[in-house]
């Protein structure tokens, strides 16, 4: 499938989304929400596709979040209307429950809607000069795309709330003294480190990830003795796979491992 405003290139189990609307920052409007849409349902769908890599176009901005200009010139009630059947919602991802890893490579603002794309990613790899902010209040808006809710889980309470409150952009190094980072790189060692990051989930069981994915995210909400005792689906599958023979297989072969994913 062909898209206008995003790039996808699949190489091995590694699928790679690039938001391409430089000229606006990367923002994101309706039909490129629906494009992220229809690329991360094909990546969910395709057996495989065991990792994704975003990000964006260019060396300025990762995505400046949702295209005011754009909602400025057409309305609100327009954007309802493009938005339509777009079920992972903002940018296709902010309402999606993947349980294939998410890696987020932030080459430069990833502001409101940007940010927001960001903190739907598991593991979150940065250039040096990326920021990151919810700026929506200053506008007259609120990180309704899930930012007000992902933010206060993965920092503390106290820093969450200062930086929506506040409105204040934090530096990547900032982000990574909060946890929100897992590493940053010079700008030209950006993609390759996040296709490391990916080969090296790609060398694990990829039912065995998704499981820990899957469990893990559900478990949050959980007391611990809870989450303990609880049964998930991707465990199930995962016991009930070829891998889970393949793997000790492997190891007493002293070989690498032959993942089928099934």
């Amino acid at each position: 499938m062909s898209f206008e405003f995003i790039e996808v290139d699949r190489k091995g189990h590694l699928t790679t989304i690039t938001i391409c609307r430089p000229e606006r920052m990367n923002a994101v409007h309706p039909a490129t929400s629906q494009e992220l849409n229809s690329a991360f349902n094909d990546f969910q769908e395709d057996p495989e596709q065991w990792v994704a890599i975003v990000t964006g176009k260019g060396a300025k901005a990762f995505s400046a979040g949702n295209d005011l200009k754009y909602q400025a010139e057409h309305g609100s009630a327009r954007i309802q209307e493009e938005m339509k059947g777009c079920d992972g919602g903002f940018g296709g991802i902010h309402r999606r429950i993947c349980n294939k890893p998410l890696i987020a490579a932030v080459n430069g603002f990833a502001l409101g809607g940007g940010f927001e794309i960001v903190l739907s990613c598991d593991i979150i790899i940065a250039a040096e000069h990326a920021t990151f902010g919810l700026p929506e209040p200053t506008v007259g808006l609120m990180a309704g795309a899930g930012g007000v809710h992902r933010l206060p889980r993965h920092i503390p309470y106290h820093l969450a709330m200062g930086m929506m409150l506040t409105a204040r952009r934090i530096t990547a190094q900032e982000a990574q003294t909060f946890g929100l980072v897992n590493e940053i790189v010079p700008l030209k060692d950006l993609l390759p480190t996040a296709e490391k990051w990916a080969e090296q989930i790609i060398a694990c069981a990829p039912l065995s990830i998704r499981a820990t994915k899957e469990a893990a995210n559900r478990a949050l909400a959980l007391p611990l003795d809870e989450a303990l005792l609880a049964s998930y689906p991707g465990m199930q599958a995962m016991r009930d796979s070829e891998d889970l023979i393949e793997g000790p297989r492997a190891f007493a072969e002293k070989r690498k491992p032959n993942w089928k994913g099934k």
